[in-house]
């Protein structure tokens, strides 16, 4: 620079600010993974993978579905999840007799000083994390009441809109479809979660420790770390988070490979696949890649990260059809295909 011109103006105070804010939430995410970590372990033996799985969709804002059979500690994650993350916490158990207006709320006619008026009484809906437990053991009209609150972050009762506090979160838990009473969610609702995590039974030595924990006197439990306000400053972290462009068209590329009946589909796709991902999915795949780069302390996403967390976001997308049945083919088969067909950009 020319000494006798002028010295380029500082930036505004509001972005210096606004610098400093994310480069402290960061240190304050890198240095709570760890802890997260260990105030989990109080609770929850083992199961790291769909630990991480949850907190990807946490800091991505993205709601979790969770599969697995009964006594999997699936409830216990997500209360102590809330726990750590110090949320409002709200459980509802889902049964065949269960009503929409039992999660969203109602109106009630109240008498107020010689004049009724309606009132809306909120529902269980209205809290920061929402389990939604066994989900599917309600019939398809009790699932849909989650639909507007999971996608609007709000409740219409009446013709009023009613916001949900943020951060909003729904953790749903399921039985495998293969249960008694069980009733399979609607595609349009499947869509609306962030992932599809699969909670499998534990190792023998992990099931000991479990049976031992749980048979001595009570230990200590998971400790608040955070608050709803870092988990807003953690999501504006994951968006600002780079990723290369090569690396979105890769996302996109992984979802529509799994659309069969398109002029470019894979044979196996149209052999064993009904429908495919939608847009969604190359989302959640940029936003999660984004957010479990960060949790692993790294300042961009790759097709590292994307082909993570694949299996998860793709499972509940992608619906198989007689013929993969009648093979012995499952979802998280067609998906390593869909991985192994669709080249990376930037080859090993």
């Amino acid at each position: 620079m020319n000494p006798s011109e002028p010295p380029p103006p500082a930036p505004p105070e509001d972005i210096v600010s606004s610098h400093a804010a994310d480069q402290a939430a960061l240190e304050r995410l890198l240095a709570g993974v760890g802890r997260i970590e260990a105030e989990l372990a109080k609770a929850i033996v083992g199961q790291r993978v769909v630990i991480e799985q949850l907190l990807i969709a946490l800091l991505a804002g993205g709601h979790c579905l969770i599969t697995g059979a009964p006594g999997l500690a699936k409830t216990l994650l997500v209360k102590s999840i809330a726990r750590i993350f110090h949320l409002r916490f709200s459980r509802i158990q889902f049964t065949p007799d269960l009503m929409p207006t039992d999660i969203t709320g109602t109106e009630i006619l109240q008498d107020t000083g010689g004049s009724r008026k309606l009132t809306f009484v909120r529902g269980p809906i209205f809290a920061h994390l929402v389990l939604a437990d066994e989900i599917n053991r309600t019939p398809p009209k009790t699932q849909a009441a989650l639909l507007e609150a999971m996608q609007e972050h709000q409740v219409t009762a009446g013709g009023v809109r009613h916001a949900l506090e943020e951060p909003f979160f729904v953790l749903a838990t399921q039985n495998p479809v293969e249960m008694e009473g069980t009733y399979p969610l609607p595609e349009a609702q499947l869509d609306r979660f962030m992932f599809n995590v699969v909670m499998d039974y534990l190792p023998e030595e992990e099931e000991v420790e479990v049976v031992r924990r749980t048979t001595e006197a009570p230990g200590p439990q998971p400790e608040a770390l955070f608050s709803g306000d870092d988990i807003r400053d953690f999501q504006r972290l994951v968006r600002q988070t780079p990723i290369a462009g090569e690396w979105i068209r890769y996302a996109v590329q992984i979802a529509s490979a799994s659309r069969p009946r398109q002029p470019r589909s894979l044979e196996f796709v149209n052999n064993w696949v009904n429908w495919g991902a939608g847009t969604r999915c190359g989302q959640y795949l940029v936003l999660g890649a984004k957010a479990r780069a960060l949790i692993q302390g790294r300042t961009h996403a790759t097709g590292e990260d994307i082909r993570a967390i694949a299996a998860a976001t793709l499972r509940h997308r992608v619906l198989l059809n007689y013929r993969a049945d009648a093979d012995g083919i499952r979802v998280d088969d067609v998906i390593r295909r869909i991985l192994e067909a669709v080249p990376p950009p930037f080859p090993k």
